[in-house]
């Protein structure tokens, strides 16, 4: 099942991969997108509970956006789920290292890395040591 969303300044989409939903970001993940990216996630989540985020397209990210993030990373973990974050620029998402956060949510190199891990069954400690 492929959706997506487009609005000003930001464009999201999904698509399954690999026994994960793959939730492709591009644009700026700021105050006036959080909103619509958290509805998405939030949309994405009822259907999939294993999720990797595609962080390879996106130009800014604010810790209103990162905020959204780990409150998903955090119900999916509860639900026994998992998220993960795949291709972020430090450039662009500085948020995530200077939070800390980079070491403590699992981060990979690219979409393919998340979905090789995860099908290996290494999951959140393999995301670890890739950070």
């Amino acid at each position: 099942m492929s959706r997506g969303l487009w609005v000003e300044g930001i464009r999201i989409s999904s698509q399954r991969r690999g026994g994960f939903a793959v939730v492709a970001v591009s644009g700026e993940l700021d105050i006036v997108t959080s909103r619509r990216f958290d509805e998405f996630l939030a949309e994405v989540r009822r259907d999939d509970d294993h999720i990797i985020i595609d962080l390879s397209a996106v130009d800014f990210m604010d810790t209103g956006s990162l905020a959204v993030i780990v409150g998903h990373w955090k119900q999916l973990k509860a639900a026994g789920g998992t998220l993960a974050l795949a291709g972020a620029r430090y450039r662009y998402t500085k948020t995530l290292w200077i939070t800390g956060l980079a070491d403590r949510l699992p981060l990979y190199e690219s979409v393919d890395a998340a979905v090789a891990a995860g099908r290996a069954g290494t999951g959140e400690a393999a995301a670890a040591s890739q950070s």
